[in-house]
């Protein structure tokens, strides 16, 4: 299984159905591939991880503030309540926030939140906030111009001189292009344009055949929760291996994992929440696919008897649950 350190999390700010913001887990792990030589730190505070590529260094929250929900079918936007929100999480200590080029305005919203950390927080402030990006290019061919012009839409759109991390993905796995597209990714990274290069959702076959590219990934962002334990598998097993880490989502899937869905009966219409977001939506197939909802109401209940016992939520629990399964 996957190797950590510690792990703590901010349980009185985890994600309920109704949530803003879908937190996202990081594993901590010591890197022993010859052909990737980073390593990890844990900060005193037990809530950041400081990742080390070679001479590259970047702290992190343990706990990240996803930012899919900006992308569209969650309603409508505001976009100075989404900063205020983010504020908010930053100044609770969840200063780390995870986005995507396709999730709507996300990139543009980080963009107006640090320009306002800038002008309205201390220096050392700015020095916590930590940005993660992804790129998900069609599986075209991958030249170098290609690749540093779409980079720098992302470093515009969030108004930073060096992307924080940059997590890639490919959907094409017979088109190798990708090897190319992390080559580029890794020469901008040299540049100043990148601290550190990431993946997400790719499947173990392909982190190996890229980490025996000497490609320095220091991540792979993969769904990962107490229904979805794929990750435990062969992914796990490399991750050991190798050193990377996996930053998870689905944690709570979308809110399902909540006692708002406990005791309900989804096979009556109009019986019990609606599912009314692609990710409840999309959550909701996966305990489908995983037992059905009768199955599901006694893991809810089994997670509320341990909630209850330690005075949290079935969210905590979920998420503890993940962070517990990563620290192993």
């Amino acid at each position: 299984m996957p190797v950590s350190v510690h792990s703590v999390i901010a349980t009185n700010l985890a994600t309920t159905a109704s949530s803003d913001w879908l937190h996202r887990n990081v594993s901590r792990r010591r890197f022993c591939s010859s052909s990737v030589k980073c390593s990890v730190d844990t900060a005193e505070t037990e809530r950041s991880v400081k990742l080390k590529n070679g001479n590259d260094s970047l702290e992190i929250c343990r706990v990240l503030n996803g930012m899919w929900q900006t992308s569209g079918g969650w309603g409508k936007i505001d976009r100075n309540d989404a900063v205020d929100a983010m504020l908010r999480y930053a100044d609770a200590g969840l200063s780390t926030f995870d986005m995507a080029d396709h999730y709507g305005p996300a990139e543009d919203l980080y963009g107006i939140f640090i320009n306002r950390v800038r002008r309205e927080r201390p220096p050392e402030y700015l020095e916590n906030i930590k940005g993660l990006t992804k790129w998900v290019p069609p599986p075209i061919k991958m030249t170098s111009s290609y690749v540093r012009q779409n980079i720098d839409i992302s470093r515009k759109r969030m108004d930073v001189a060096a992307l924080d991390m940059l997590q890639f993905h490919w959907w094409d796995y017979a088109n190798d292009g990708y090897l190319d597209a992390l080559k580029h990714l890794t020469d901008l990274k040299e540049e100043g344009k990148i601290k550190t290069v990431a993946l997400t959702n790719f499947d173990t076959e392909r982190l190996q055949k890229i980490l025996e590219n000497g490609i320095p990934v220091v991540s792979n962002q993969v769904q990962h929760s107490i229904v979805d334990m794929r990750p435990q598998q062969r992914m796990a097993q490399l991750c050991e291996l190798t050193g990377v880490k996996l930053i998870t989502y689905g944690t709570v899937m979308g809110g399902l994992l909540s006692e708002k869905f406990l005791d309900t009966n989804l096979t009556i219409p109009f019986a019990g929440p609606r599912l009314n977001t692609p990710s409840l939506q999309k959550y909701k197939r996966m305990v489908d696919a995983w037992g059905g909802w009768n199955l599901f109401q006694g893991l809810l209940r089994t997670m509320k008897t341990v909630a209850t016992k330690h005075g949290v939520s079935i969210p905590t629990v979920a998420v503890r649950y993940v962070l517990d399964q990563l620290d192993q």
